[in-house]
């Protein structure tokens, strides 16, 4: 049923339809849903004579069981699959900037209906009411699916203390004068790929001292990272090029924090992560990152600075590595004030 998609997607894949391999004679026998990926891995494995095979970790424990009952080796090798998604083919790239498009307009529109709200006791609002993360989360999905590129219901409106939080999406009203992060990854429909974005704002009132301080770190160490960008150099590098921005400023990192102990503050999470067909996928650019950059990842970077039961502030642009450096793939100002 996907064969023309998958051509489509990947001009070198081989498709092997699951009706070459016997699927009608498998429902004829009656065999249930959950058996059939396993006898039909096993019989497209025969078909093509292997005896081993080299699986990502991800493959289900009953389809390697069923392999190898049957004398094939079986193989996990995460790092072998991770290697062949790291370089971006022309067309993955194609879509990765489509969905960033989506994802500079969605932001626009993000920052428009901050812009026109208005502060009343201390929460803004937009046309007499509350402007709620909700609604903002609305607009930007609307956006996204009118380029083509629609993006989930999980995307970050985070306003105040929330914007510490992790991943917490964000609820309810938006208060006034608070670091508002905005977090969102449109995923191309025609290619499958994603971006990556964020941006903070305030909205309805002047930022705080601390917030106006956090975004200049956060702008800071973005500029600085971006600038040792090119193949060759592992993540950890462009990581630790952050965090001595963090630190001069005498915030705490990930490298200075007390062993054994969680961070809540400070830049307290890697710098970033690759984009591609996964939203979060390799090289890694924190501590783990040991992988040197290749020509053709895209990577998100994204600095950021909070404390506990407060707020946040925190950038992200996605970037292409090139053969001599790097190409923004992000096009959409840094200003606090939306």
């Amino acid at each position: 049923m996907e064969a023309g998609r998958v051509e489509k997607a990947a001009p070198g894949v081989e498709v092997i339809d699951p009706y070459e391999l016997g699927l009608d004679e498998l429902l004829g026998r009656g065999m249930r849903y959950d058996e059939l990926d396993s006898e039909l891995c096993l019989r497209a494995a025969q078909r093509l004579g292997a005896r081993r095979l080299v699986v990502p970790g991800e493959l289900p424990v009953s389809v390697a069981d069923r392999l190898r009952a049957e004398g094939i080796e079986v193989i996990p090798d995460e790092r072998e699959f991770i290697q062949r998604r790291r370089s971006k083919s022309a067309a993955e790239v194609a879509g990765v900037r489509r969905a960033q498009a989506a994802a500079d307009a969605s932001m626009a529109a993000a920052a428009e209906l901050l812009r026109g709200a208005e502060p009343r006791d201390g929460v803004l609002h937009l046309n007499g009411e509350p402007l709620t993360a909700e609604a903002v989360r609305a607009r930007i999905r609307e956006v996204c699916a009118e380029h083509g590129a629609p993006t989930g219901e999980d995307i970050i409106i985070a306003g105040g203390a929330a914007g510490a939080i992790g991943h917490e999406a964000g609820t309810g009203p938006l208060e006034a004068g608070v670091p508002i992060v905005i977090d969102i990854w449109p995923r191309d429909e025609e290619s499958s790929c994603f971006a990556d974005m964020t941006r903070t704002f305030v909205a309805g009132g002047s930022p705080a001292e601390d917030v106006v301080a956090w975004h200049a770190l956060c702008h800071e160490a973005l500029e600085r990272s971006c600038a040792v960008l090119r193949p060759g150099v592992p993540g950890k590098d462009v990581f630790a090029v952050a965090c001595d921005v963090f630190e001069e400023a005498g915030e705490l990192t990930q490298r200075t924090k007390a062993e054994g102990e969680s961070l809540e503050e400070g830049f307290f999470h890697s710098l970033g992560h690759g984009v591609g067909l996964q939203v979060h996928e390799e090289p890694s650019l924190g501590l783990s990152g040991a992988d040197p950059l290749v020509s053709g990842d895209v990577v998100a970077i994204e600095p950021g600075c909070y404390r506990r039961d407060y707020g946040g502030v925190r950038l992200e642009d996605l970037v292409l590595v090139t053969d001599d450096g790097f190409e923004r793939l992000t096009d959409f100002p840094y200003a606090l004030e939306p």
